[in-house]
């Protein structure tokens, strides 16, 4: 394993792992609040439970997390300190707004979790209504600097390769930030929502009168399953912009390899780069001039029109593109299926918990294939069209022994946070005690 290869690995490895809990720490406040909010509106004691109970699980994930994502901002100085140089004059207000959005979630989780009987009932749900706002504003601002870097705007080179009269709102605001952050988002609640409801769905089907959990699976896949039918929506905004900004990634994304007008949608498949096709897939005629230019006779540029040494690892990025829009769509199926129950308003049968509970994974699944396409997609370059993967590498050599460690530590952080989370969900009392309830809002 050469150098560039095992710096790309490492930080990706990071960026997996992270990526996990920084979704969590966008959504899981959210299902904090709501179940909260439900308890003061009702009294009932399962809510309040529940509550208590998320907003420890969000103490933990939020731990790992800090940790996780200050691993990754050394990561980006040490493997990357050329990309670092060129990009912080340029990008540096997102990150260092992205540092205060994580403070103040930091400050108001603080108050959140010891303010149950010392802070009045309004400003202690207002805390959380302040943690979960801030989880979503530190990934807005993570997102716009990757957004600039699919999109890079704002700035000059001048002849010596160097960035001149930058723009630093132009550079924070690129061509295809806001349907890329709404991505972001809707994908992080998505992924989270499916899979605490997967969790809770697994418990129900052993206790089916078991409130607690009934209660959870409740605000977990509401939020969820809105969100997943928000996403191909998000989906279709996406694939329009990089249509424009990025033709050889959408050629990947489908395997397109000619130049065509009326271009099919390709459903499996396996593209062969030397063949230059894409074999063994289900084609809908015109389908993918449709979707990405709203024209099924519009032109859609295939890779053979870019030279070869800019094309992406065609075979990963059109597989990872196909398990993300795959998941995506099964998880859209079963929150249809969701909502039909609760419109009828009927609790979920033993048939939809199991459905429930298989598609549980399929968020996280669909969340890191779909970076795998942003990132995969971006090669060889790390800033589009402006610096290569290549060109902002550390010339720092032995890089594979770092990427063993990382490896062993994210697998034991995985490990001690699945332990601390199961003894905080899966061993409840089968009838929540209502004696922990603050005084002064039981009244």
């Amino acid at each position: 394993m050469n150098d560039l290869l095992a710096a790309r690995a490492l930080f990706g490895v990071s960026l997996v792992f992270h990526i996990v809990f920084a979704a969590v720490g966008v959504s899981m406040p959210l299902f904090m609040v709501l179940a909260e909010w439900r308890w003061r509106r009702t009294g009932d004691p399962v809510h309040l439970d529940l509550a208590r109970r998320w907003a420890k699980g969000v103490a933990i994930l939020f731990a790992v997390g800090a940790v996780s994502g200050t691993v990754i901002s050394f990561e980006l100085g040490l493997l990357w300190p050329r990309f670092m140089a060129f990009a912080g004059p340029i990008i540096g207000m997102p990150f260092s707004l992205e540092g205060f959005a994580f403070f103040a979630e930091a400050i108001f989780l603080g108050i959140y979790l010891y303010g149950w009987n010392r802070a009045g009932p309004r400003l202690h749900l207002a805390a959380g209504v302040a943690v979960a706002v801030s989880g979503a504003v530190s990934a807005f601002f993570v997102t716009l600097a990757n957004a600039w870097m699919n999109a890079p705007a704002g700035f000059r080179v001048d002849f010596a390769g160097n960035p001149v009269e930058v723009g630093p709102f132009t550079a924070m605001f690129p061509p295809g930030w806001a349907h890329e952050v709404v991505h972001v988002l809707l994908s992080s609640y998505a992924a989270t929502g499916f899979a605490v409801a997967g969790i809770h769905a697994v418990l129900l089907l052993r206790h089916p009168d078991h409130a607690f959990h009934r209660a959870a699976l409740r605000i977990a896949f509401g939020v969820g399953a809105v969100a997943a039918l928000l996403q191909p929506v998000s989906g279709d905004f996406s694939a329009r912009q990089i249509a424009q900004t990025q033709p050889v990634k959408l050629a990947a994304l489908e395997g397109q390899f000619r130049t065509e007008r009326g271009a099919p949608l390709r459903i499996g498949g396996l593209p062969d780069a030397e063949r230059e096709e894409t074999r063994w897939a289900l084609e809908v005629p015109a389908g993918l001039s449709l979707l990405a230019f709203h024209d099924p006779h519009a032109e859609v540029r295939g890779l053979g029109a870019f030279p070869r040494e800019v094309w992406p690892n065609t075979r990963l990025v059109h597989l990872a593109f196909q398990v993300m829009v795959g998941l995506g769509s099964i998880m859209a199926v079963v929150a249809i299926a969701w909502i039909v129950q609760r419109a009828r308003r009927r609790e979920p049968g033993p048939r939809l918990l199991r459905t429930i509970a298989l598609a549980g994974p399929a968020g996280f699944l669909a969340l890191e294939a779909g970076w795998l396409v942003t990132e995969w997609g971006r090669q060889p370059y790390t800033i589009w069209g402006t610096m290569r993967t290549a060109d902002a590498v550390t010339p720092v050599t032995g890089l594979a022994a770092p990427l063993v460690a990382f490896l062993l530590l994210y697998v034991f952080l995985g490990a001690m946070v699945i332990l601390l989370l199961r003894r905080q969900i899966a061993h409840v009392p089968s009838a929540p005690e209502p004696s922990g309830a603050p005084p002064e809002v039981t009244r």
